[in-house]
């Protein structure tokens, strides 16, 4: 589906054509045209193709999408894959968009994803100084976007790996609980690492040393995403770190846990085993046994069988095992 489709000249939209009548505006204007697709049917990507000349393979990349974020060159145009990622029911979803460059277009196809670049288009309109760059201005300002959307994703995991690690001491805590927490925490850091390591590949070539001609007057601009991204990996790591250290501490605290646990119930075995004995002792029936004939003998019994439960139990209450 078409979302929007403008021709710029000098920094200001000078047309609005069709895909058909794509390749008509740009003979007629001396700027670029900037197209913009959701989930676009076969035809459409065709007439595209025919109207731009765009690479097959590339158009073929964009048809079929779950592409690995990349940037390839096909002589002096740029084929660019990037993740978009969205919170969702059971983690994080990802949707993507391409984005083809080239010396006086910029198309970008957006699938599996609600989220849209109009912010993207009105941020580069209201700077039409850079927007005299051409197509180079706009793949860095789509980049910047999808990059700046990042953030609040990495920002949401370390503030529940926070809150994890306060509540992981708290006594009669659910061990299994965290744990599964803990690896929802990872399994969402790995889907952000798929989408920002690669593209910090991506960056890394449009900026410093050789860079594509279409972005040659933008380097310091994909500099700057080359940094955040710096940023994003980083944290990425810190967190990997910090949830498998949370892991660890986990499952010690489930072993110490248990150990307390097998401490009670030997502590009241030991207990039960001195009463069970001395019961033993005074239960056999034999005739010639001491205090068998006493009046005192039962009452005698009953206390030193609580003589020493007590002592045994204020032994293991001092040991810390009661």
């Amino acid at each position: 589906m078409l979302i929007n489709s403008a021709v710029y000249e000098d920094g200001r939209i000078v047309a609005e054509p069709g895909l058909e009548g794509v390749s008509e505006a740009l003979e007629r204007q001396s700027g670029f045209v900037w197209i913009a697709l959701r989930d676009p049917s076969d035809e459409e990507l065709d007439q595209l193709q025919r109207e731009l000349d765009l690479p097959p393979l590339a158009v073929e990349d964009a048809r079929k999408g779950h592409q690995r974020p990349k940037l390839e060159e096909y002589g002096d145009m740029l084929f660019a894959a990037m993740h978009l990622l969205e919170a969702g029911p059971d983690g994080l979803d990802v949707g993507e968009v391409h984005v083809f460059v080239g010396p006086r277009f910029i198309v970008s196809v957006r699938h599996r994803s609600v989220q849209g670049f109009l912010g993207v288009r009105g941020r580069a309109e209201r700077e039409p100084d850079l927007l005299r760059q051409g197509p180079g201005f706009v793949f860095y300002a789509l980049m910047d976007a999808v990059v700046d959307r990042y953030f609040p994703h990495m920002d949401a995991v370390e503030a529940e790996l926070e809150a994890l690690e306060a509540t992981m001491f708290q006594p009669r805590q659910d061990r299994q609980a965290v744990v599964q927490q803990l690896f929802s925490l990872k399994q969402r850091l790995a889907v952000l690492r798929h989408a920002v390591t690669p593209l910090l590949e991506v960056s890394a070539k449009l900026h410093g040393g050789r860079v594509p001609v279409v972005c040659k007057a933008m380097q310091d601009y994909f500099r700057d995403v080359y940094d955040h991204l710096l940023r994003i990996q980083a944290s990425i790591d810190a967190a990997r770190e910090t949830i498998i250290a949370a892991t660890q501490v986990n499952l010690t605290l489930v072993t110490i846990d248990e150990s307390l646990v097998t401490k009670r119930l030997a502590a009241w075995a030991a207990i039960f085993a001195a009463s069970t004995a001395l019961a033993g002792i005074w239960g056999m029936n034999f005739e010639k046994m001491p205090e068998l004939k006493w009046a005192f003998g039962y009452p005698m019994a009953l206390g030193a069988i609580a003589l020493v439960s007590g002592a045994l139990y204020w032994r293991f209450k001092r040991l810390g095992w009661l």
